[in-house]
């Protein structure tokens, strides 16, 4: 029991709360010394990756040039650098799609040639399975 300062023959019942601080300060000396100690978790074994699921690169994009080669005359076609004709552009293309993800083809024409050819090689390259089909200007 304490006495309050106030009155001095008045004796006040109060808990005296010193020795649980103790103990709280001295159990947690306790944990905070002992617990860094345990620096190192469980061991696990983390999965490696096959060569199956391994990140391939992304796909060189297919561009799809068209060179003018006269008036009244079609247009030569390229698939990245390499000549191809028209009747094989819908098989090349559905072999160059079949082993991709993305279905994307970029179309690039001479500024001399016709609307018509670069409407019908949009149309080839949708039906061979392109998902998009974008068109490039003289800049690109």
């Amino acid at each position: 029991m304490s006495m309050t300062p106030g009155a001095r023959r008045s004796l006040a019942s109060e808990m005296n709360v010193t020795p649980l601080i103790d103990v709280l300060l001295v159990l947690l000396i306790i944990f905070l010394v002992v617990l860094p100690e345990r620096h190192q978790g469980e061991m696990t074994e983390i999965p490696q990756p096959t060569p199956d699921n391994l990140i391939l690169p992304p796909d060189e994009p297919v561009v799809i040039q068209l060179h003018d080669t006269g008036d009244g005359m079609r247009p030569d076609l390229k698939i990245n650098q390499q000549g191809v004709a028209w009747d094989s552009l819908e098989a090349k293309l559905k072999a160059v799609y079949q082993q991709r993800s993305r279905k994307v083809a970029f179309l690039k024409g001479d500024p001399e040639i016709e609307f018509a050819y670069v409407a019908e090689a949009v149309d080839i390259v949708q039906r061979a399975g392109a998902n998009q089909v974008g068109l490039l200007g003289e800049k690109d």
